[in-house]
């Protein structure tokens, strides 16, 4: 599975030690399955950060992103003659 961008940055981070809380039977089974536990939880961290960015990032520009789509609806894409399908 390709790495996100947020996980590719922490790979040389330095490390910092956190107390998690998870249920006794998910830690039991990644356990059993020889899952490391840090790394999942790292990688599910990373995921969860890059999406409320992306979400954040979405709602500041909501007005900018209305703007533009009314633009387009209005006026067509810029430069649509030169466009090549």
């Amino acid at each position: 599975m390709p790495r996100s961008s947020a996980a590719h940055q922490t790979v040389s981070a330095p490390r910092r030690a956190a107390n998690v809380t998870l249920p006794e039977p998910l830690l039991r089974a990644a356990r059993d399955l020889d899952i490391n536990v840090s790394q999942a939880c790292e990688r599910g961290l990373a995921i969860e950060v890059a999406e409320t960015r992306a979400q954040r990032w979405v709602a500041d520009n909501r007005e900018a992103i209305e703007a533009w789509n009314s633009y387009v609806e209005q006026n067509g894409v810029p430069l649509a003659a030169f466009r090549q399908f």
